[in-house]
């Protein structure tokens, strides 16, 4: 069954270890017939929530008129929505952070997006795996608020130049989380 699958990234690097393992599971999940829409977060036009509360009285998910209110839409129709990002200085980066607290419209508005999959591809430049906590506690507490279910996590630690995603399994982890959507 196809499904329709939003990808929001984190990284302005382009050429990053992120970005490889996004371009990798993207790839995969287009072949298995799967329909995908990218946000790259950091070439976005965002801001973070101003607590106003007047999300989609509007007609638009915010008030205030910038990029989240393409990404919303796409959220809401979404069947699953993948977060790809690095660590930075041991949270979620924030290029996507702010995407991530607009999300805060949906329960303000009383939008039924329960249902939905969720998936995190991530990667952090320090060996030790608890780094990866600072984006993996927040996105699985995102996950159960809005009541989606999270059905894989790509952790990878140790990578922080150019390709050295490569020396690790983060790329086949990524092709293999397309798999389970």
């Amino acid at each position: 069954m196809s499904k329709k699958i939003v990808v929001i990234t984190g990284s302005p690097r382009k050429n990053g270890n992120s970005f490889a393992m996004t371009d990798a599971f993207i790839q995969a999940a287009e072949a298995k017939g799967h329909s995908v829409t990218r946000f790259d977060a950091a070439d976005k036009k965002l801001t973070g929530c101003h607590a106003c509360e007047t999300c989609f009285k509007t007609g638009k998910a915010c008030s205030f008129d910038d990029d989240f209110n393409t990404i919303a839409p796409a959220i809401l129709e979404a069947d699953a929505v993948v977060f790809t990002m690095p660590v930075y200085w041991y949270s979620i980066p924030s290029q996507i952070k702010a995407v991530i607290d607009r999300m805060y419209a949906f329960c303000v508005a009383g939008k039924d997006v329960a249902g939905k999959e969720c998936a995190l591809i991530a990667c952090c430049e320090e060996e030790d795996m608890t780094v990866l906590d600072g984006v993996r506690v927040p996105m699985e507490r995102t996950a159960a608020l809005l009541k989606w279910t999270m059905v894989g996590e790509v952790l990878v630690p140790g990578v922080l130049n150019t390709g050295d995603i490569a020396k690790t399994d983060g790329i086949r982890q990524a092709v293999a989380l397309a798999e389970k959507i």
